[in-house]
């Protein structure tokens, strides 16, 4: 008797498991088949620097099948405005939310408080430091200590006596701020001289030899200015990621381009999270974003006719 208890027991272990098993992959092909909202939340949207940024979105999006939606805001985001969207496309059914972080000091803790209704990704850091939540963004220390090596390439490693001027036109996000720091520390024992640095260029600048910018808008700004011979001849390096910042570098307003591959940010944000909704266990990978040096000489090439096309789309 004890015997058919011990079997009757046995019998009843394994049905049990395998009904727990089944459950497993019933729920495990259920979120596989899953068709994830990702929202994506950067500020000035429609502008053409996140051209490349939405391709790569999208791309992603196709192969993990997952929907994409971009929310349309304007030229600046408020802390405020931010959390608003953020929590609304959360309630519409997102998922998970790619975020160009606005800095703040409750920018961390606003954060937080949607990072436990829906899963977060950042695409770039405020100077605080953000805990927590993932960023995927080139080396910014990196890209600006690229744009010395240009200049010193043109001027055979000599600087002296030259001077200069930097526009870094955002504010409070750290890749802004690793981005003058990589140059600024490049430039040491160089010789040069920095004249001015500011947010904005207008004609009252003092003159200078080069106007260094930092960022697609910036380089946009100078180049606008340079065209219109507001800049009495300097010469204009920086990073741009927009087929007009390219324009002004195939017209020779712009000496030289330093491209962050914000295709790659766009395509491994969005991968990323869809394979942490995926799997809850999921670590995210360290994904090295890569730049590329482009000059007039070499637009045509066929590693940066791949960067403009995807700049175009």
């Amino acid at each position: 008797m004890k015997k058919d208890k011990k079997m009757f027991i046995f019998i009843e272990a394994v049905l049990g498991t395998m009904v727990l098993f089944l459950a497993f992959l019933m729920l495990r092909e259920k979120n596989v088949d899953k068709s994830y909202q990702i929202s994506v939340i950067v500020e000035n949207a429609d502008d053409t620097q996140w051209s490349a940024f939405k391709y790569g979105l999208k791309m992603a999006a196709e192969d993990k099948g997952a929907e994409m939606v971009m929310v349309s805001t304007g030229a600046s985001l408020s802390q405020e405005e931010e959390k608003k969207l953020i929590e609304e496309e959360i309630k519409n059914g997102a998922d998970g939310v790619i975020v160009q972080p606005v800095s703040g000091e409750d920018t961390q803790q606003m954060l937080k408080e949607v990072g436990n209704k829906a899963e977060i990704m950042l695409v770039d850091d405020i100077l605080s430091g953000i805990e927590k939540f993932p960023v995927i963004q080139p080396d910014a220390y990196a890209i600006g200590k690229t744009l010395v090596e240009e200049l010193l390439k043109d001027y055979g490693g000599n600087l002296e006596g030259k001077t200069l001027g930097i526009l870094n036109g955002k504010e409070g996000l750290k890749s802004s701020a690793e981005k003058e720091k990589g140059f600024i520390e490049a430039l040491q024992g160089t010789g040069a001289e920095i004249v001015w640095s500011d947010t904005q260029i207008t004609e009252n600048m003092p003159d200078v030899d080069f106007v260094i910018a930092l960022d697609d808008n910036s380089l946009r700004a100078a180049g606008e200015m340079a065209a219109a011979n507001n800049l009495h001849g300097a010469i204009v390096y920086g990073i741009g990621n927009s087929t007009q910042s390219v324009y002004y570098l195939d017209m020779g307003i712009a000496e030289c381009l330093v491209i962050p591959d914000t295709f790659n940010v766009g395509y491994q944000s969005l991968t990323e999270l869809v394979n942490k909704l995926e799997k809850a266990f999921y670590e995210y990978e360290n994904q090295e974003i890569s730049y590329t040096v482009m000059r007039k000489e070499n637009m045509f090439s066929k590693e940066n006719q791949e960067v403009i096309f995807t700049m175009s789309q």
